[in-house]
């Protein structure tokens, strides 16, 4: 099967897909606006200002838990950290998906937003195990704990996880590493008010055990957070239907469309974590239906169902396989 997936001279020209015969959607050069690619030219920047916000926020906060010898403080660097990976991993991967296709990467290196979101979620699961580690010791040996220094850090971080949050909350709805990093931003500025209560109450209360307790919620967090992370990049890497997409009615549409017999072949599969791709033979006894049907099928799997790179091989016989039939490729 030839899959032609290589015009790249036409980039964000796609606003009516009914008069381009290859029903390719390149939305990838970060400048086409379609309803469901949320790759607005600004991200760069709000990936920048993120990266830098948070770079030195961990700095920051890592320092002064180790000096007001807290473990909640430094559990909430710990998801701070988090969300610099995250950011940075998700900005390497926006970049990286941006590249041309070659020779061998006919795809390009659109994927490596999918191992991107892969890496981050295991990383955060071993830096998640190191906090753990920490605030149990301290649950069984209590010690003193600075916390005025606490609640003033942790309300810094809300500020800095607000703000940053913000940057992100337009993109969250097309990209799982955007998402990633919207909903870590939003976890984290939760948290650190929950860090900045720990240490009103250990203020009030003396109770010593409420910080490393604390710093448990926030890895059950990170954790909770992570998991859902982990099994849907773990899905997409094993090319896996994405979870928008109902396959059942898929096939239903390529059935139903006219002169179609059967279906074979079908599979829809994740080429980056914003975009899908399809290939199927369908079989029409009646003759090939021409290249409108092609045009006008690509475009009602795009407009349905988000796929923008489809590949339809038309067989006229039942008995076809994939080296003796005319093969139409989109």
């Amino acid at each position: 099967m030839s899959h032609s997936h290589s015009h790249d001279h036409h980039h964000g020209h796609h606003h009516d897909h009914a008069d381009h015969s290859h029903g390719h959607d390149h939305a990838h050069d970060g400048h086409a606006h379609h309803g469901h690619h949320h790759a607005p030219v600004d991200f760069g920047r709000a990936f920048l200002i993120g990266i830098t916000l948070n770079t030195v926020f961990v700095g920051v906060e890592a320092l002064y838990g180790y000096l007001a010898n807290s473990t909640a403080l430094l559990a909430d660097a710990g998801h701070n950290l988090s969300d610099v990976l995250g950011l940075a991993t998700a900005w390497i991967a926006a970049v990286l998906s941006k590249r041309a296709p070659t020779a061998r990467y006919t795809y390009g290196l659109r994927n490596t937003s999918i191992l991107a979101a892969l890496a981050n979620a295991m990383l955060l699961l071993i830096a998640s195990g190191a906090i753990l580690l920490e605030a149990v010791q301290r649950l069984l040996e209590p010690e003193p704990v600075k916390s005025v220094t606490v609640m003033v850090v942790a309300a810094i971080g809300i500020l800095v996880n607000g703000a940053t949050a913000w940057l992100f909350a337009s993109g969250q709805k097309g990209d799982i590493n955007i998402r990633g990093a919207y909903l870590h931003m939003i976890a984290d500025a939760a948290i650190s008010a929950g860090v900045v209560v720990a240490g009103l109450l250990i203020l009030l209360t003396g109770w010593l055990w409420v910080d490393p307790f604390t710093s448990l919620i926030v890895v059950g967090v990170i954790v909770w957070g992570t998991w859902g992370l982990l099994r849907e990049s773990t899905a997409m890497s094993l090319a896996a239907v994405p979870t928008s997409i109902d396959p059942v009615a898929v096939r239903a549409l390529l059935a139903s469309r006219p002169g179609v017999s059967s279906i074979h072949d079908l599979h829809i599969w994740p080429m980056s974590t914003t975009e899908t791709a399809l290939t199927a033979h369908l079989v029409t006894p009646a003759g090939h239906p021409g290249d409108d049907f092609l045009i006008e099928t690509c475009r009602l799997l795009h407009e349905r169902f988000q796929i923008g790179h489809s590949t339809i091989q038309i067989e006229i016989s039942e008995q076809s396989n994939c080296t003796l039939a005319p093969e139409h490729v989109i």
